[in-house]
C-alpha cells in the first residue's frame, strides 16, 4: 500500500509570470484555479481535475511534483526513517502542511496534506 494517495500540484518556474500566464491561459486556454501575483505565483485548472500546474516565478524555483498523504507529521517521519532526507521540516500552507524532498536524480518531490480542509 502506497502512502502516496495522489497527485496534488505540479509546480513549474518561470522567468516571467504575465508572459507564462499568457501562454497558459491564452494559447494552451487553460482556466485560472487562483492568482497570487505577489507571491510569484498563478495556478492553472485542467480539466475538472484538483491537481494544477503552478507556475512560480521565485529565485530559487525548480520543477516539482507534490502528492497527496493523509498526514505530512506521520509520513514524514515514517519515510526519514526510510532514508529520505527532507529540505526542510513540515511548513504550513493554505491548506494543510507540505514538505518536500529531492529523488536520487535531483528532481524535486515534496508531500501535502488537507489538515486545514475536510479533502482527505
Amino acid at each position: 500500500m502506497s502512502l502516496l494517495l495522489d497527485y496534488d500540484n505540479f509546480f513549474l518556474p518561470v522567468d516571467d509570470l504575465d508572459i507564462a500566464k499568457k501562454f497558459y491561459r491564452d494559447q494552451l486556454g487553460l482556466e485560472t484555479k487562483f492568482d497570487f501575483p505577489a507571491k510569484g505565483m498563478t495556478a492553472f485548472k485542467i480539466g475538472d481535475n484538483e491537481p494544477a500546474i503552478i507556475l512560480s516565478s521565485a529565485q530559487q524555483a525548480k520543477p516539482c511534483i507534490w502528492f497527496t498523504v493523509a498526514d505530512v507529521k506521520e509520513t514524514y517521519a515514517y519515510l526519514k526513517e526510510k532514508g529520505i532526507v527532507f529540505l526542510s521540516e513540515p511548513f504550513e500552507i493554505m491548506t494543510g502542511l507540505a514538505v518536500e524532498f529531492n529523488d536520487p536524480f535531483g528532481n524535486k518531490l515534496g508531500i501535502t496534506d488537507y489538515s486545514k480542509s475536510n479533502k482527505i
